[in-house]
């Protein structure tokens, strides 16, 4: 069984930046907290909690010392109420994250109504409603074409999840432009996800199966799997290595594997290391 690497795989620039900050504000002994699992990583997630990096449910559970701002950002409320509280925010938001957030107040600020293109409930959903919402405008998630309301009326603005597949975009679009609407579309679909979604397409598509390593609750991870899956290839989405057994494999000739952006090299090496000693 031979072992194919996607070149382009694993922990994206937001990531590793917000780990950089983490690891630094828990280098002085002072308390140190992140707003939510920093990352959809549950193994990068512990591994912050050996070296004393805790993990706050709510604000309310902060209550001195420093505290990370999660890469998937957080409502603008949330922010104020922080630096309020007189505690050391390090803000790790994604600035791509940013500057969806940024997009969105700014297409309130234009009197649109604003439609969101991402997973309900998502902490860069919530983050990405709330700045629009702040500026005054009226704010609908969709998770895809099927959600978008009907009788709308102009202006209406399209902003998107930065790790939401392109295709579910420009599906959106064209329902929108069907109620006789163009829309001002703020494509902020991150370069990363989109390079890293078009790679491992590739790849499951001239594979036999595909290895995706990275969290469950990873929304960029989970699209991964989806579109390898969508090539008819075997498609495993992992958490870690121990969850590869030599059954899996039977008959495969060629496995593919990626990880998502939340995902160290560490876990991608182990995974392959595991991989080659099941083809042996």
């Amino acid at each position: 069984m031979r072992v194919i690497r996607a070149d382009n795989a694993g922990a994206c620039y937001g990531v590793k930046r917000a780990l950089d900050l983490a690891n630094e504000a828990a280098g002085d002994g002072m308390p140190v907290c992140t707003l939510g699992p920093l990352i959809h990583n549950p193994g990068v997630v512990a591994g912050l909690e050996s070296r004393g990096v805790t993990v706050a449910a709510s604000p309310d559970d902060v209550r001195e010392g420093r505290v990370v701002v999660r890469s998937h950002g957080v409502t603008p409320e949330v922010l104020d109420s922080l630096v309020g509280a007189g505690l050391e925010v390090i803000d790790a938001t994604c600035p791509h994250v940013t500057r969806a957030q940024k997009a969105a107040a700014s297409l309130a600020r234009k009197g649109c109504r604003v439609i969101v293109v991402g997973e309900a409930g998502h902490p860069e959903v919530e983050g990405l409603t709330a700045y629009a919402a702040r500026e005054g405008a009226c704010v609908t998630v969709v998770s895809d074409a099927a959600g978008v309301p009907a009788g709308l009326t102009p202006p209406v603005g399209v902003v998107v999840q930065t790790t939401q597949k392109a295709a579910v975009l420009e599906a959106v679009v064209r329902a929108i432009r069907a109620q006789g609407i163009e829309p001002l579309v703020k494509n902020t679909i991150c370069s990363a996800t989109t390079q890293r979604q078009e790679e491992a397409a590739l790849l499951a598509a001239a594979v036999d199966a595909m290895v995706v390593i990275g969290g469950r609750n990873s929304s960029n991870t989970t699209r991964l799997a989806e579109l390898c899956r969508a090539t008819g290839a075997r498609t495993f989405h992992i958490e870690d290595a121990s969850e590869l057994e030599a059954s899996q494999f039977a008959g495969v000739d060629t496995v593919g594997v990626t990880a998502g952006a939340s995902t160290p090299q560490s876990q991608i090496d182990e995974v392959a290391a595991r991989l080659d000693s099941l083809a042996g």
